[in-house]
């Protein structure tokens, strides 16, 4: 079992969180998902400035969706 308190790559945290990874991308624009708290950049300098890749804080993403998921029925259409 994945310690929910752990940073994923955008791939592992799809398939934990059961959501598309572009769908986590929407959440970042939307502003639902914190830089910092939920996710962060990789800080390898070849893949800076153009395409960093993202890590996902798992429990922090977890309970942003579940909120979600909750409130907004739209959701069921993204899951993966």
């Amino acid at each position: 079992m994945i310690e929910p308190s752990i940073w994923l790559s955008e791939n592992e945290a799809s398939e934990i969180l059961k959501v598309d990874e572009q769908f986590l991308q929407e959440l970042i624009e939307w502003g639902y998902l914190k830089p910092g708290s939920h996710w962060r950049s990789s800080n390898d300098p070849e893949q800076l400035p153009w395409k960093p890749k993202f890590f996902y804080y798992i429990s922090g993403c977890k309970e942003v969706i579940g909120h979600l998921q909750i409130n907004e029925t739209y959701l069921d259409h993204k899951a993966a």
